[in-house]
């Protein structure tokens, strides 16, 4: 018997080959397994009809772990058999099928770190130890089919050792694409700031120990560079916090084990199985009460970003010092995308660093790290990138037509539609200059190339002003494709209801803000999204609150605030004044603002929850400015993760709208009474209470039996939990995002759900 197999899904540069080889020999069967152009893999067996059965049915039920089957697509063949043993040949480059696609890279698995510290193994001590089960993939590859020399491991030539295990089909590091050794594999070197050589035997953990006397690093990983230094010196974070200009955003940290983590941070089951996962993702941990790491690398946060090493190099940085953990965050101008290459670190980052730490390996695509949280033991994606993209996320519909869409302007994504899997790119970042806007035209294209999409329609954000827009219309017209526009809200509340297989839901979508279908300042909505409709109906929102100063006002929070409370009926210039310090601009800014507000000038209003949220955190004296994205908001669920409610205010619902007005005049009038804390607290519960009111209300209605909540805002703990127990006791269910970031970075895969489900 002949049959030549077809097998799609993630099948390259997980050891499937050498699978397919070992189960052919098994099996007693003759012919060969070869990668394609288009990211399957082709298998031909000539056999016994038995043992060919055999075969087929452990393709599926004993593939390697890494590997994702989609397909498996099998033609009967005619005429005598051709071979009389089984081989794994040369990759063809035919392009047929679409939708396959290679992984996402892989943290060192447990027996390369054996191996890493086995004094007896050749590749002892060094720091690029991979195999078949481990390594970069997505970062490498240039081209498909996956072979070495389509990625930039091509310029290391395998010696006799790394080649006679690749031949090698008992070792699991047959046919790894990655394999290397420190004879024949990329080298690692250490320089000063301005690249010149610095002489050292073991220049990793030189690194570490230079870390750990308080110098700043930058350290070149698989998908770009990492700005490091202690976790415990002050003097190198204030470096870093005036070169960086990050006052107070967050450093990610990398903890030097699971037992490191747990010596400064609480660690549930479900963060431990995530900090361990092949994905090794940065995972929000609360601050334990032994937490002893320097207040500058979290400030003003209950939690801060926790990941565990993911290379041999990351685990040699620890081995000479006693640190517990080392800051290591993503090293990339203000607003620009990571640096990848070592020349444009150099040029980029030498100003902030102290020494770099290099290999010689080129990056094909930049990949920041993934960012998660858990919610009562629920993952929820803050960002979706190194570890997880571009493995698709699968959908039980397929779409109507293959779609790519570009997303927003912030924390964005693109996202190519195409059957039933949506692959979601890499972080890309704030698409506002022309370094941003080109990586997401190159992580795009790449996209296309390695699922062999060829778009019906090209989809992006309503907003007419966003770069995003622009260029998503010049790629439509290039391709002769059909553009389509989805309002920021409703490309959240699809991308929900797409990853739960909803045909329709009422869906709470908070943020801090999305250009309305009139024109406005959208970001406290309630929606009802139909799957097969381009359009929403928007059922409720938060009250309108005006900005002072339009966009200005969303970095300031004292000058939303000031809005609120005059529209609230309280006589504000007497706190404003003795408040003037806390704006930029001090009295002269409230007088300012004192005038605009007489006069009704220099306003506009939103409905944004990320508002709501600031000017509540500027009256208790939280936080006077937004420095980073979501900081007034982050510190607030700070502040409130140990209150209680103490207001019991009722949620004001009038002609489809919560009442915030009210919300913000209490907490100013019963600041003297009640502890921050519990004032923080109290917010939160009503406009959670207020919005599940709203939908609970809506989705009976219309006989909807699920509400959804989406948006930036679904990342906040408080928000979710009380929303979550509201929309419960209403006898309805309660969905929120698993596997797509709740904000911006889904977008994407939410307007090609709209431009890829709809029928228009």
């Amino acid at each position: 018997m002949r049959v030549k197999i077809n097998v799609t899904g993630i099948v390259q540069g997980v050891g499937f080959r050498p699978f397919v080889y070992r189960l052919a020999l098994k099996n007693y069967l003759a012919g060969y397994v070869r990668n394609r152009g288009d990211a399957g893999a082709e298998v031909l067996l000539e056999g016994d009809t038995l043992n060919i059965k055999n075969f087929m049915s452990d393709l599926t039920e004993k593939k390697p772990p890494l590997a994702q089957i989609d397909s498996v697509k099998s033609v009967k063949l005619s005429g005598k058999k051709q071979y009389d043993k089984f081989m794994i040949i040369k990759s063809s480059k035919e392009v047929e099928q679409s939708g396959s696609i290679i992984p996402p890279d892989i943290a060192i698995c447990n027996e390369c770190l054996a191996e890493l510290r086995d004094p007896e193994n050749p590749r002892y001590e060094y720091f690029f130890i991979t195999c078949t089960n481990c390594g970069p993939r997505f970062t490498i590859i240039e081209q498909l089919p996956y072979d070495r020399e389509n990625t930039t491991m091509r310029d290391f030539p395998l010696c006799g050792f790394c080649q006679k295990e690749y031949n090698n089909p008992a070792n699991r590091r047959f046919h790894a694409q990655t394999v290397a050794c420190p004879p024949c594999g990329p080298k690692a070197y250490l320089t000063t700031k301005t690249g010149e050589a610095v002489s050292a035997k073991d220049p990793v953990r030189e690194a570490g120990k230079l870390l750990s006397e308080g110098s700043i690093l930058a350290i070149k990983g698989y998908g770009g560079f990492h700005i490091a230094s202690s976790v415990m010196l002050e003097t190198p974070l204030e470096r870093l916090r005036s070169t960086k200009h990050r006052r107070e955003k967050p450093f990610a940290i990398m903890a030097k084990s699971l037992e490191a983590a747990k010596s400064f941070a609480q660690v549930g089951s479900k963060e431990h199985e995530l900090l361990s996962s092949p994905a090794r993702p940065i995972v929000l941990l609360n601050k334990s009460q032994s937490y002893n790491l320097s207040p500058l690398v979290a400030p003003h946060l209950h939690n801060l970003g926790v990941m565990l090493p993911y290379t041999g190099l990351h685990y040699m940085l620890f081995d000479q010092v006693e640190d517990p953990a080392f800051v290591m965050t993503s090293a990339n101008p203000p607003n620009q995308p990571i640096v990848k290459d070592n020349e444009a670190a150099l040029e980029t980052l030498g100003g902030t660093v102290d020494y770099f730490l290099f290999h010689n390996r080129k990056i094909a695509h930049r990949c920041d790290d993934s960012v998660m949280r858990v919610h009562e033991n629920r993952q929820v994606f803050l960002r979706r990138s190194r570890g997880y993209a571009p493995a698709p996320i699968r959908l039980k519909a397929k779409s109507k037509r293959c779609v790519v869409s570009l997303g927003g302007e912030l924390n964005n994504t693109a996202c190519v539609l195409l059957d039933d899997k949506a692959f979601i790119s890499q972080h890309i970042g704030d698409v506002e200059n022309v370094e941003t806007r080109a990586f997401l035209q190159e992580a795009t294209k790449h996209l296309y190339h390695l699922t062999n999409c060829h778009s019906n329609v090209v989809a992006c954000d309503l907003h007419p002003k966003f770069t995003t827009t622009a260029l998503a219309k010049e790629m439509a017209q290039a391709d002769g494709s059909p553009l389509i526009q989805v309002q920021h809200h409703h490309a959240h509340a699809a991308a929900l209801m797409a990853e739960h297989n909803l045909q329709e839901a009422v869906t709470v979508v908070c943020d801090g803000y999305g250009y309305g279908t009139d024109g406005g300042a959208w970001g406290g909505e309630v929606l009802f999204c139909s799957l097969e409709s381009p359009d929403f109906m928007r059922l409720g929102h938060l009250e309108p609150q005006p900005l002072l100063g339009g966009d200005f006002a969303s970095r300031y929070p004292m000058r939303v605030a000031v809005g609120m409370l005059d529209k609230a009926g309280v006589v504000v210039e007497p706190w404003l004044m003795q408040n003037s310090s806390n704006l930029p601009f001090g009295e002269t800014e409230a007088k300012l603002l004192l005038d605009q507000l007489e006069k009704g000038v220099g306003t506009i209003e939103t409905t944004s929850c990320g508002r709501v949220l600031d000017a509540v955190s500027a009256v208790l004296d939280v936080c006077f400015e937004r420095s980073y994205e979501g900081e007034p908001a982050m510190k607030l669920e700070s502040a409130a993760l140990t209150g209680k409610e103490v207001l019991h205010e009722n949620p004001i619902l009038h002609d489809d709208m919560l009442h915030t007005s009210n919300l913000l005049r209490a907490i100013f009038e019963n600041k003297q009474k009640f502890s921050v804390a519990d004032l923080a607290y109290s917010a939160h519960s009503y406009l959670a209470k207020g919005l599940a009111a709203l939908a609970t209300e809506n989705a009976t209605e219309l006989g909807i039996k699920q509400v959804g909540f989406s948006g930036g805002a679904a990342c906040n703990q408080i928000l979710t939990k009380v929303m979550r127990e509201a929309v419960e006791a209403a006898g309805l269910q309660f969905l929120v995002h698993e596997n797509v970031p709740a904000g911006d970075g889904g977008l994407s895969f939410g307007q090609s759900v709209v431009g890829g489900f709809s029928k228009f």
